[in-house]
């Protein structure tokens, strides 16, 4: 059995507007990256066998995240692949739901298929964090 990392946020905004700013490059780039990480890049082919690239980058150095786009489900579900070296550059899955909640939408991701111990911690304190600051940003009227 494969480790799972789950981390949910009720977010007072749109599952449309939430939904989009995770295939939008320049939305990921602002929002994608953890606490006190310096600029983000992103590349993305939103399409079902489309792939991405998230190029994260703080005083430790450069992580480069990747994966392909596997389900696109606007605005319910989006999963893909991702692997990085916290994977050991092995495929695991994200899997995002958006589910309205009143005059917000609960947002979930769901990460499986991590290799070990180590790849759950980095995992929990980075979805953590990015989950943190995507609620942040994405509330009504904040984020453009």
């Amino acid at each position: 059995m494969t480790a799972v990392v789950t981390v949910t946020r009720r977010i007072a905004a749109s599952a449309d507007r939430l939904f989009d700013a995770w295939l939008d490059p320049e939305a990921l780039a602002v929002w994608m990256r953890r606490e006190g990480g310096e600029a983000t890049t992103a590349l993305t082919d939103p399409r079902v066998g489309g792939d991405f690239t998230i190029t994260m980058r703080d005083a430790a150095g450069t992580v480069v995240h990747s994966g392909t786009y596997t389900v696109i489900d606007r605005p319910r579900t989006l999963e893909f692949t991702w692997r990085s070296h916290a994977t050991h550059r092995v495929d695991s899955i994200v899997r995002v739901s958006f589910e309205p909640d009143g005059d917000a939408t609960r947002v979930e991701v769901r990460h499986e298929r991590l290799p070990d111990a180590e790849a759950v911690r980095l995992h929990t304190e980075g979805w953590t964090e990015i989950m943190s600051r995507f609620a942040g940003l994405y509330t009504e009227g904040e984020a453009a």
